[in-house]
């Protein structure tokens, strides 16, 4: 069932919608099938942000309107949960429409439809883990529809990510003498993983950082609550939406090698890496960006952040994409 959900408009001193604002919520058809789109924005004057978010599979959606809302005054945001995802997943989807070819095309038509709605030519991304392969492969192929990109959790040479993350967690299992986890971590083998043992890798890893802890649930549970557009009946289905989705792609995307398939770019680009990120290490991510060819690039390190800096220091972040990112936009 469709979850199309409700979005506060903007409003002024007075309670009136503020001229040339844009708040909706739409279900676009992507690629053959319906996908749910919402489009926040103070002004259609200010460039538009298309959010990717990762997994594959992982709706962040949530995450972002809780944590950052405000790039909504300098950006026009597109918040999209993508194919088999969040709101857009649909128990008839079918595993093998869940390629990165399709992916690519689904984004580019959603481009086409934000540019249409908005007024503009091209769209700044931001592509989070596997959102950041997602963004990257776009930006390669449509150099033309991109003003910018941005990238966080980001990706190079995925397979050696995995390996990388792998040896991390087995060696810090060791020297917590964790035998349970040692046990585990050495009858799953290094990668490349099933989709099932990827979840006792990062469950793993999740545990050694010290989560999740009922307080972690807690406050998922309270953004969920407090973001609009969001439902606290909506986890279950985020989970299996996310599963689906491995199962479907996990072969296919961790191959993907971007220092080989897309060693430049045509537009600014930014990295924006969390110092304490073992999902995506940060060698990994390191070794893309020298390697990337580009008009212009800036790394940006978060100190203070995991794989997710947009959360942990979101002030950081949303100040740092209006700051650094937005007068690269023309």
């Amino acid at each position: 069932m469709k979850q199309l959900g409700k979005t506060p408009p903007f409003l002024g001193p007075k309670g009136e919608v503020v001229p040339g604002s844009i708040a909706e919520i739409n279900y676009l058809r992507l690629g053959g099938l319906d996908q749910w789109v919402m489009i926040r924005g103070e002004s259609l004057a200010n460039p538009p942000l298309i959010l990717l978010h990762g997994g594959p599979g992982f709706s962040e959606t949530h995450f972002f309107r809780y944590f950052n809302a405000p790039l909504e005054k300098t950006f026009t945001v597109v918040y999209w949960d993508q194919r088999g995802s969040g709101k857009s997943f649909d128990s008839e989807i079918s595993g093998s429409s869940m390629t990165v070819e399709q992916f690519i095309t689904d984004l580019d038509e959603l481009v086409e439809a934000v540019c249409k709605r908005v007024g503009k030519k091209k769209v700044v991304i931001f592509g989070h883990s596997w959102g950041s392969v997602l963004g990257v492969l776009y930006a390669a192929r449509f150099p033309q529809k991109v003003a910018a990109y941005v990238g966080s959790g980001q990706l190079g040479d995925w397979p050696a990510s995995e390996a990388s993350t792998y040896a991390f967690v087995l060696a810090e299992a060791q020297r917590l003498n964790n035998r349970k986890a040692v046990k585990e971590l050495r009858a799953i083998g290094p990668p490349p993983h099933t989709a099932k043992a990827l979840w006792t890798q990062r469950i793993w890893l999740l545990r050694i950082e010290g989560g999740p802890t009922v307080r972690d649930f807690w406050t998922l549970g309270r953004i969920f609550l407090s973001v609009p557009e969001t439902s606290i009946f909506e986890p279950p289905n985020l989970m299996h939406a996310f599963k689906f989705s491995l199962d479907a792609m996990w072969a296919e995307v961790t191959a993907i090698n971007l220092i080989k398939a897309a060693p430049a770019l045509q537009m600014p680009v930014f990295f924006f890496l969390g110092r304490h990120d073992h999902c995506v290490p940060s060698e990994i991510s390191t070794a893309y960006f020298d390697a990337l060819t580009a008009p212009s690039k800036r790394l940006v390190w978060f100190e203070e952040s995991g794989h997710q800096p947009f959360v942990d220091e979101a002030a950081k972040f949303n100040t740092s994409m209006v700051e650094l990112v937005r007068p690269t936009v023309t």
